[in-house]
């Protein structure tokens, strides 16, 4: 996720430099044809773009608000899977018969706990279709790991390990049937927000439209010189140029919201999403929370 400060001028504009370097050399072509072989059949009233250019901004605006309402929707869901992790963990925490109190039911406990932020972790990163157990060893036990390392989806795996120690601490007594109902609803709701997160990730944003949108910004650009060259000359070059990186940077910019969980700078932070999480569940279980350490130093305009 983009933060609000220091986001620099080179990745903003580094995402459309080829496309502006390209209308700039197209503009200046339009200009060596007119003054130098007298083309003045060039020129096409500015008001042939103009129209072009109101119907476009439509396009875009509705482009950007239905790619802007899934990074919106990915994001809550994810506030979700926050809530509902904390909830789990003071259920698990809090229900549990004081009187049952062991150390069995204690490393039950911890291990219910652990594989809460586990999961976490594991979802985020097969959403981005990176290795959903990178970095989640520390918190699974060795057999947690060989039981999920067979599943094809790991946060689905967890899941069901959830269920049945959740079934197990009904048969010790450690839960009555109305708090495995309580816990239950919890894990329902986390395995809906699993899903509504794979919905999003699996269903692309409509090619047909995005390819119009682009072949119509495409044709307002090659429009643009031939309706302002009579009227500024060369001084047309630069102001052709910033009309297109203004079209160009926000048709970038529905694109790159429309797919929250590309493992790109404008994606919804689930992995720091999923840091903050395991540090509540720790410090919910009294105990000391060490970040892991990057591979990589993220830069400081954005948060993965």
């Amino acid at each position: 996720m983009l933060l609000k400060k220091n986001i620099p001028l080179k990745y903003i504009f580094g995402k459309i430099r080829v496309e502006l370097l390209l209308v700039a050399i197209y503009s200046l072509t339009i200009n060596i044809l007119y003054y130098q072989y007298d083309f003045t059949s060039l020129v096409i009233p500015i008001s042939v773009p103009m129209v072009l250019g109101t119907v476009l901004s439509l396009l875009l605006a509705f482009r950007s608000n239905q790619a802007y309402d899934r990074w919106w929707e990915a994001r809550t869901i994810w506030g979700a899977v926050v809530n509902d992790s904390r909830s789990l963990t003071r259920q698990v925490l809090s229900l549990m018969d004081a009187t049952y109190q062991s150390e069995d039911l204690t490393l039950f406990q911890e291990r219910f706990v652990k594989r809460q932020a586990a999961w976490c972790h594991s979802l985020g990163q097969s959403l981005r279709k990176t290795d959903p157990l990178k970095g989640v060893d520390r918190l699974l036990s060795r057999r947690e790991l060989s039981y999920v390392m067979r599943y094809d989806n790991v946060p689905a795996a967890l899941l069901l390990l959830h269920g049945k120690d959740l079934k197990y601490a009904m048969e010790q007594g450690w839960i009555n049937q109305y708090q495995q109902i309580a816990i239950d609803q919890t894990l329902s709701r986390l395995c809906d927000s699993m899903g509504k997160c794979e919905r999003i990730k699996n269903t692309v944003f409509p090619a047909t439209y995005s390819l119009y949108t682009h072949f119509t910004v495409i044709f307002f650009i090659l429009l643009l010189p031939f309706a302002l060259i009579d009227v500024l000359g060369f001084m047309e070059i630069p102001l052709v140029v910033a009309i297109a990186a203004s079209f160009l940077l926000i048709e970038k910019m529905a694109i790159n919201l429309q797919d929250p969980f590309e493992n790109k700078p404008t994606d919804t932070p689930v992995t720091t999403i999923a840091r903050n999480i395991e540090k509540d569940l720790r410090q919910m279980l009294h105990e000391q929370y060490n970040a892991p350490e990057e591979p990589v130093e993220t830069p400081a305009y954005y948060v993965l």
